[in-house]
């Protein structure tokens, strides 16, 4: 997916450049503006587009109440693996015999 942003982003800012860069015999102010404007602002989209493009697991682990009480027996810290709807992911449960 990055890559496929990458290039849009390059090609957009390739072809307003193109576009806007002005032949040696009409140099004009507004049409220079105007060329860097546009850069400028495809740039920032590319960089919003690729800073944004990190994955996104679904939410936090929430809240699972407070810790439980037992009466007896030794209890240990274990990993466990979850499908939370998102992926799959992996928190610690406190087991206790």
């Amino acid at each position: 997916m990055k890559k496929i942003v990458l290039a849009v982003a390059t090609a957009a800012t390739l072809a307003v450049t193109a576009i806007a860069a002005p032949a040696p015999a009409e140099a004009r102010g507004g049409r220079v503006a105007a060329g860097v404007g546009l850069g400028l602002l495809g740039g920032a989209i590319a960089g919003a587009a690729i800073a944004n493009s990190g994955g996104y697991y679904g939410p936090g682990y929430g809240y699972y109440g407070g810790p439980a009480y037992y009466a007896g027996g030794p209890c240990y810290w274990q990993r466990e693996r979850f499908w939370d709807g998102y992926g799959w992911r992996v928190r610690r449960v406190q087991v206790c015999n």
